[in-house]
């Protein structure tokens, strides 16, 4: 078979009438490649943007190659209209060595887990394709079956405070556990957070994560444990081929995928220049939701959710302000965990008995403060004032962080 004869097969039936494959069923197994298929797809692959929106062209707004009806050889034509014939005749030539070294070990990773999925294939993400330059090419590793079920992105801050991370992993917890899968990009900080928390309450939802590495490698190191999770119960997937390490330019390229496959976007504690930033940009672009989660306008990590609140992002206090943006996904099987977050005691839905409590309760308000502040706020003796914090932070009502006092998540919205 030549190289170019990738093009030639007949993948899917025509689907002029068909505006979308978002509804499609969802599919486990992407069609086979043959080594001259593969060799094909590999090649595209390497296209640079420009020559990605090119090939876009070639396909119809389903992903089907256009003109389906037609035989093989005049799309492969209109291929070499679009890129011309010096182009065609390289899509034609032998592997080199490289490229047969590349072959080899795509090969070598694909197994019943390990899927490569081409721009075409039924299995490709549908939400993929409203992207001028989707990738060629998928790496998926994992449930392929999640690409097709309704998502929403949590994507925040690599260096979050105590209290973003937990947040992060709240709403992470109940969107999983209302049957979303959580699609987040395996940083440090708030998208491991996002990840770990999806996983816990619900691993029939789980969790993607989009990376901006070969899929055989992981960045940051440190998330080997949580990848291999996520591969286990979700699904990573990369666009870059095997063995490419970690470069700064990968990253805004991933956060065009996580915000295209998500319906919506929640910015839990960013910067204003941020990486989150730009995945909530990408997104609005793409006509997906945007919720930002407000928090203290002292603080500079979360000045970035401020700005997409102004620009007319959704202010959001719990996973239900989402929810109601969002059509119901269908139910998933409970996960036999009980959502609260680890080591944090769970507070008592009355008020504390204890008046002086109540009262050093209602002096912290919602954000963090030391002892001595609020002996000031309510001209109380400060040993007093430390005595009551702690018998609260049993109670579970507030928690300590670097020498302040702040309410828990579950405090705040009672």
């Amino acid at each position: 078979m030549a190289q170019a004869d990738f093009f030639m097969r007949d993948r899917s039936p025509s689907r002029q009438d068909t505006p979308s494959r978002e509804a499609s069923r969802e599919v486990s197994h992407p069609l086979p490649l043959s080594e001259p298929e593969l060799a094909g797809w590999l090649r595209l692959a390497a296209l640079d943007a420009a020559g990605r929106r090119l090939l876009r062209h070639a396909f119809d707004p389903t992903g089907a190659l256009s003109a389906s009806a037609l035989p093989g050889r005049c799309r492969l034509q209109r291929l070499r209209r679009l890129f011309g014939e010096p182009f065609a005749r390289v899509l034609d030539a032998p592997p080199d060595a490289a490229l047969a070294g590349a072959i080899a070990r795509a090969q070598a990773w694909r197994d019943a887990r390990h899927h490569l999925v081409t721009l075409g294939d039924p299995a490709y993400p549908a939400l993929l394709l409203s992207l001028s330059d989707p990738p060629p090419l998928l790496y998926v590793a994992g449930r392929l079956e999640l690409l097709a079920r309704p998502a929403l992105a949590v994507v925040g801050s690599r260096h979050p405070t105590r209290q973003g991370a937990e947040d992060a992993a709240e709403f992470a917890g109940a969107l999983a556990e209302a049957g979303w899968t959580v699609v987040s990009g395996l940083a440090l900080g708030i998208d491991a957070a996002a990840h770990r928390a999806a996983l816990a309450r619900n691993p029939h939802a789980a969790t993607v994560a989009v990376i901006g590495t070969g899929i055989d490698l992981t960045y940051p190191a440190q998330h080997r444990a949580l990848s291999q999770a996520i591969a286990g119960h979700g699904a990573v997937i990369s666009e870059w081929p095997l063995g490419t390490p970690a470069r700064a330019a990968h990253f805004p390229q991933r956060n065009r995928l996580i915000a295209a496959l998500a319906r919506g976007v929640l910015v839990v504690e960013a910067a204003l220049r941020s990486g989150s930033l730009i995945t909530a940009r990408l997104a609005n672009e793409l006509g997906r939701e945007i919720f930002a989660v407000p928090g203290s306008i002292h603080s500079p990590l979360v000045r970035g959710c401020h700005a997409l609140i102004r620009d007319g992002a959704k202010l959001v206090e719990t996973v239900e302000d989402i929810l109601v943006e969002l059509p119901a996904v269908p139910a998933s099987p409970p996960s036999p965990a009980t959502g609260e977050r680890p080591g944090a005691p769970a507070p008592s839905d009355a008020a504390p008995q204890d008046a002086l409590c109540a009262r050093v309760l209602a002096l912290l308000g919602h954000d963090p403060a030391a002892p001595d502040v609020l002996a000031a706020r309510g001209a109380l003796d400060a040993a007093s004032v430390l005595g009551a914090l702690v018998r609260l932070e049993i109670g579970g009502w507030v928690e300590q962080r670097g020498g302040r006092y702040q309410p828990t998540v579950r405090r705040r919205q009672t």
